[in-house]
């Protein structure tokens, strides 16, 4: 038996090792919330209340597969949420590029399957008397893969920093969230079924956040790459009217949606490969996902080896999507809400591999581009970056002419509707280079993501004293846009509203200021080669 000596000394040393906290019960560290559908208990982590993988809708697979989310029926007890759900089926992410352990989009704890209707919840006070501002996130990855399982998608840090209620989700992907079935019957709106998840999802946030310390009155939707052109989506959908207050795209603008001409023909290629035709379509519930993701996998081959994100299930028009997100110009279902778009200068390196380009390269590829400007653009290029590599100064070309031309566009959109009564839209672009790999992939794709979420254990930033700043900056400026509707605050350096004039753009750099049109040749350049195409 062990003696009263013997038990002291276990509490001292269970003390000194950091398990036992003063003044703390059960209740302080695995918080109960009782939500609409029933009580949850989560746990603490340095002072941050966890809740991970909180059903917002049901099992999607069988007889709800390709249909609308169906709600969560109600329980009694207390559910543990400990852990993480499902991800969506998906194709697991690649490792064979160096930048995709710089994303770590290979990490996604919670298992694989069509159960994924679950979303990740951290708050600095359980309670309902708290009235946070509250920031949801949508993950990366297109719309055909990722989650917000991985270690980019955890909110425990912009919860603490920005005194914040932080959500992720996780929804249907590819062929399960966006493939089309036709236009008539119980599958109509199946083009939509990833976008009406995330609806789902913003219906339970405004019925139980308040529970969890979050005010339903101040919710923000943000996102990077995919997570923007979702957020871009739900700017135009009708039924996600009021779910949010507040929205941030970055290097994500999403301009069109799939028509459903277009969304047939991988529809016939999918149905083809598993022996199915339209007429069978029902007969696609019963099909495992794992073969469906393989006849997935076919279709989107062509797409992968043109080095091209896959696109075949994407968001389809309908009755949940009834237009483009931001054609002909920004929605008028979210005139009333403020936005912040953005894009990062060297976007295009995530995907490109020839390190080694000579300017010959170079010179080649952009001469399809600018024809008989080809030498002087290439200058221009040359000219703003002298030591720029020929790698950075492609993938920047390209950055030019397609995610940053859609980040323009969506802004010069919304600017409009602003002059003429809408919200205001702000604009960024991130500059300052990763240092990973010794910088050779400059200021790229998804640098900015770790800083607004506050969280720079990732390798594409690191805890560097000038990424610890700018994570600072982006990261209050998100909280303070979800706060007040408006991004300026103490940390941020003063950012001026964007308008078709003066272009007015936060730089986020060494140091960050606003700068009225920054690389307004390139822009200039670039609008008039794409206003003579559509000539």
């Amino acid at each position: 038996m062990i003696g009263r000596r013997g038990l002291l000394l276990g509490a001292g040393a269970l003390a000194a090792s950091g398990w036992m906290v003063a003044g703390a019960d059960e209740a302080s560290l695995f918080p109960v919330v009782e939500t609409a559908e029933g009580k949850m208990r989560g746990i603490v982590s340095g002072g941050v209340a966890v809740f991970k993988g909180i059903r917002y809708g049901a099992d999607t697979s069988g007889k709800n597969r390709f249909m609308p989310p169906q709600p969560v029926k109600a329980w009694t007890g207390i559910r543990d949420q400990f852990d993480y759900g499902n991800i969506a089926p998906q194709i697991p992410a690649d490792r064979r590029r160096d930048y995709a352990d710089l994303i770590l989009n290979d990490l996604q704890p919670g298992g694989m399957g069509e159960d994924c209707l679950v979303l990740n919840l951290w708050t600095p006070e359980a309670k309902a008397t708290s009235k946070r501002p509250v920031l949801v996130r949508f993950h990366g990855g297109g719309f055909y893969g990722g989650s917000s399982n991985s270690p980019g998608g955890d909110g425990e840090m912009l919860a603490r920093y920005g005194d914040c209620v932080v959500i992720t989700v996780n929804h249907r992907l590819s062929s399960l969230g966006y493939l089309w079935l036709g236009d008539e019957g119980p599958f109509a709106d199946s083009g939509a079924a990833g976008m009406s998840d995330l609806v789902a999802c913003l219906q339970w946030v405004k019925h139980n956040v308040a529970a969890f310390g979050g005010d339903p009155g101040r919710v923000m939707i943000f996102g990077q790459s995919g997570g923007g052109a979702k957020v871009s989506h739900l700017l135009a959908m009708p039924e996600a009217v009021g779910l949010f207050h507040a929205a941030a795209v970055m290097s994500g603008s999403r301009l069109v949606a799939m028509t459903r001409a277009e969304a047939a023909k991988p529809s016939d290629q999918l149905l083809s490969k598993l022996g199915l035709t339209r007429k069978d379509v029902r007969k696609l519930q019963d099909v495992p996902f794992t073969a469906l993701l393989s006849a997935q996998a076919d279709v989107e081959a062509a797409e992968r080896s043109r080095g091209e994100a896959p696109r075949s299930f994407s968001p389809v028009m309908g009755k949940a999507i009834p237009t483009h997100p931001f054609t002909p110009g920004a929605p008028e279902l979210s005139k009333h809400v403020p936005l912040i778009v953005s894009s990062v200068l060297d976007e295009r390196t995530y995907r490109e591999s020839r390190f080694n380009m000579s300017w010959d390269d170079v010179k080649a590829a952009l001469t399809p581009l600018a024809g008989a400007d080809t030498d002087r653009v290439l200058q221009m290029y040359r000219d703003e970056e002298p030591k720029a590599t020929p790698f950075i100064i492609n993938a920047r070309i390209i950055t030019d002419t397609s995610f940053r031309r859609n980040a323009q566009t969506m802004a010069d959109r919304k600017a409009v509707q602003h002059a003429a009564g809408g919200a205001p839209v702000w604009m960024y672009l991130w500059t300052t280079p990763s240092p990973a790999y010794g910088g050779r992939y400059g200021a790229t794709h998804g640098i900015d993501v770790s800083a607004a979420m506050h969280d720079l254990r990732f390798p594409l930033l690191g805890p560097d004293a000038v990424y610890v700043q700018l994570a600072d900056q982006l990261a209050s400026a998100m909280v303070s846009l979800a706060a007040s509707g408006d991004p300026n605050n103490a940390r941020t350096p003063a950012w001026a509203k964007y308008d078709a004039t003066a272009r007015n753009t936060m730089v986020f750099g060494s140091p960050s200021n606003v700068v009225s049109d920054p690389r307004k040749g390139f822009r200039e350049y670039w609008a008039s080669k794409a206003a003579g195409a559509e000539d």
